[in-house]
């Protein structure tokens, strides 16, 4: 991940009402937060993440807005004064004379709470109208804490508060009128909780940030180091640790993502620092042009050409039922997957194929191998024959690798969420995987993985043991899996909950996201073994009377114990 904020990048604004804003920082171009105001990108260019900044109105003298760097200590400067000196009501005993009702009391006659029964909030005690708040706010001094200070000082009632309940109006009035948001970077935590609050959550499955990460815990999702397994390095591929991983992935590439990350291949290498310095005031110093050719700077060398899909390790192989794959959400970690560019990780290290080319590559055109012509007929087509025509030929090429090496199998695990029925997805991935390869399989709603649970149950496996179908049948009414691929399959799930912790108030947030709760359905691949099972013991010499020998007359047999 990029340490600075890069030109054409996507980040995230943390609004001062939580909301996140993303959006790409184009230079040269006006950045508008709604009514917290609008600032130039270049601005922030060249700056770290994680700092927070306030929109400064601009003077006679400025063509545009500035922004101020907010330091910690006044970030934090209520909570430190809150620390160190907290209010008298706090610190208050209880007078026999006194007409006050406390709601909650400490043993020593310490005021805890004050109630705020009797204490009545209604708009005519706000001195100010709306007409001197909208001419305040036009006037833009202070970021909007000159603002907060009229409203504080106008409020009639404000003594009647109590710590809490003033410490609320406080915090609301900040988050509406205080010019101020935070730079995050994008990543995929931050990616899935905009998805969740901003956009429809049911195009991502309601995938939540926690299950979306127990899905790469327990699909065992790492960095494979391909130093680990060179040929003549004296490693044996036996294992085949290359680290490749089967997905089958339906929201909109948020999987894909997530996987990448804890891989190393989804932010593309940082750019060179010196083109993204910081710029004063927002505005960028403008240098002579610089002579260049672009035919020497660019040459057309097709000898270059880099293939896509073409690593062998650290690869993530897409499953999809379309002609091409769904994964949007890539687009903000700039990666296009219609055109992708050479120099993202995913380029090499992220390869898709279809249902059809997986299940009958015969019948997808991309597989059929193209028109072969000779030398000497090729140099008679002109050039965009020509160029047509080798497209074509690594194209053809491309797709057969993917196919071919997909087929063969051998990978590290699978992960799976999608809205198909899962049975059908493991019926065709599940032999793909090497042995102890772990399954994770996510879906919104429990049904579908219970289901998937007893098809693996002890039951089935004992049935299917004692008298094995034949594999052509399968699957069938009776075993729609081969429960014997898959061991000790489990269905659980996780939902981290925000709650209000506060003095006789303590309860779950009401308003936190809803929707589904989510599942997943996790389990080992294994190889059975073929033919039958024997366990030899020792042999045990012992003394065995046979019939018709005479008495105390005993012949010693060695009998050899077996275990079927």
């Amino acid at each position: 991940m990029h340490t600075l904020i890069q030109p054409n990048t996507h980040i995230v604004l943390r609004l001062p009402s939580d909301n996140l804003k993303l959006l790409q920082i184009v230079p040269n171009t006006i950045i508008s937060i709604g009514k917290y105001g609008s600032f130039p990108s270049n601005a922030l260019l060249g700056r770290p993440y994680n700092i927070t900044y306030e929109i400064i109105h601009k003077a006679e003298d400025q063509c545009s807005t500035t922004l101020r760097i907010v330091p910690a200590s006044e970030i934090h400067a209520h909570d430190l004064a809150a620390n160190d000196d907290s209010r008298g009501e706090v610190e208050k005993t209880v007078d026999p004379g006194d007409e006050v009702e406390y709601e909650l009391l400490g043993e020593d006659g310490e005021v805890i709470v004050r109630t705020n029964r009797e204490t009545v909030d209604e708009p005519g005690r706000q001195k100010l109208s709306m007409t001197d708040i909208e001419a305040l706010k036009k006037e833009g001094a202070g970021a909007g804490r000159d603002l907060i200070a009229q409203l504080m000082l106008s409020h009639s009632a404000l003594e009647e508060k109590t710590t809490f309940s003033l410490a609320k109006y406080t915090l609301r009035k900040t988050k509406k009128y205080m010019r101020r948001f935070t730079v995050l970077p994008l990543d995929v935590p931050t990616l899935t909780q905009w998805l969740l609050t901003e956009k429809d959550p049911s195009k991502m499955l309601e995938l939540q940030e926690e299950m979306l990460s127990l899905l790469g815990s327990w699909a065992n999702i790492h960095y494979s180091d391909p130093t680990s397994f060179e040929p003549g390095n004296g490693t044996t591929n036996e294992k085949n640790p290359s680290g490749r991983w089967l997905v089958v992935d339906e929201t909109g590439g948020l999987v894909v993502s997530a996987l990448a990350e804890r891989m190393g291949i989804l932010y593309a290498a940082e750019a060179d620092a010196a083109s993204s310095e910081p710029l004063q005031n927002g505005v960028a110093e403008k240098k002579p042009p610089q002579q260049s050719n672009a035919r020497i700077d660019r040459p057309r060398d097709y000898h270059n050409y880099i293939p896509a899909m073409s690593s062998r390790h650290n690869t993530l192989t897409l499953l999809h039922a379309n002609a091409q794959p769904n994964l949007a959400l890539l687009k903000y970690f700039q990666f296009d997957s219609s055109n992708p560019s050479t120099a993202h990780p995913l380029y090499k290290h992220l390869k898709t194929l279809s249902w059809l080319q997986l299940l009958e590559p015969g019948e997808d055109l991309g597989y059929t191998e193209p028109e072969k012509f000779s030398d000497e007929d090729i140099k008679t087509w002109k050039s965009g024959k020509r160029g047509t025509y080798y497209r074509k030929w690594r194209r053809w090429d491309r797709v057969k690798g993917v196919v071919d090496e997909t087929r063969t199998g051998g990978f590290d695990g699978l992960v799976v969420a999608s809205v198909m029925n899962p049975a059908t997805v493991l019926h065709h991935t599940v032999p793909l995987l090497r042995g102890g390869a772990p399954v994770a399989v996510y879906s919104p709603y429990i049904e579908p993985l219970t289901e998937l649970a007893d098809f693996h149950s002890t039951s089935r496996k004992t049935a299917f043991l004692s008298r094995p179908p034949d594999p052509a049948d399968l699957p069938n009414e009776d075993f729609p899996l081969n429960p014997t691929l898959l061991l000790a399959p489990t269905v659980q799930t996780a939902r981290l909950r925000r709650w209000q912790c506060l003095p006789g108030r303590t309860h779950p947030v009401m308003t936190s996201t809803g929707g589904a709760a989510g599942y997943m359905f996790t389990g080992t691949r294994v190889l059975p073994a073929e033919g039958g099972v024997e366990a030899r013991g020792k042999f045990k010499r012992r003394k065995v009377a046979q019939e018709g020998d005479g008495p105390g007359e005993q012949k010693d047999n060695a009998q050899e114990l077996t275990a079927g």
